[in-house]
């Protein structure tokens, strides 16, 4: 994220690109260590870990395809002379 300089990445994508990853991996590192004194709860926490990193790979690419569709496209629109011919 810190390498390209089309965006500047605001709060949400901080969020959800390293902050919620990165603290359901440790969910996961906990659930394993406990696994054998509380299997059933290192199961549920196996399981929640399991949703909030669909729900997170689910709202990232959600975020990529509305940033293409919206931000590229107008840019893209605004620069090519062969499609504003045949908006037209």
């Amino acid at each position: 994220m810190r390498v390209q300089t089309s965006y500047k990445p605001v709060f949400e994508d901080w969020l959800f690109h390293i902050g919620l990853p990165s603290s359901t991996y440790a969910a996961l590192d906990v659930s394993a260590c406990g696994a054998h004194s509380h299997p059933r709860a290192a199961l549920f926490l196996v399981a929640a870990a399991a949703l909030l990193l669909l729900f997170i790979g689910i709202h990232n690419a959600w975020d990529a395809v509305t940033y293409h569709v919206f931000v590229l496209r107008r840019e893209q629109r605004e620069t090519d002379p062969a499609i504003k011919s045949k908006e037209q």
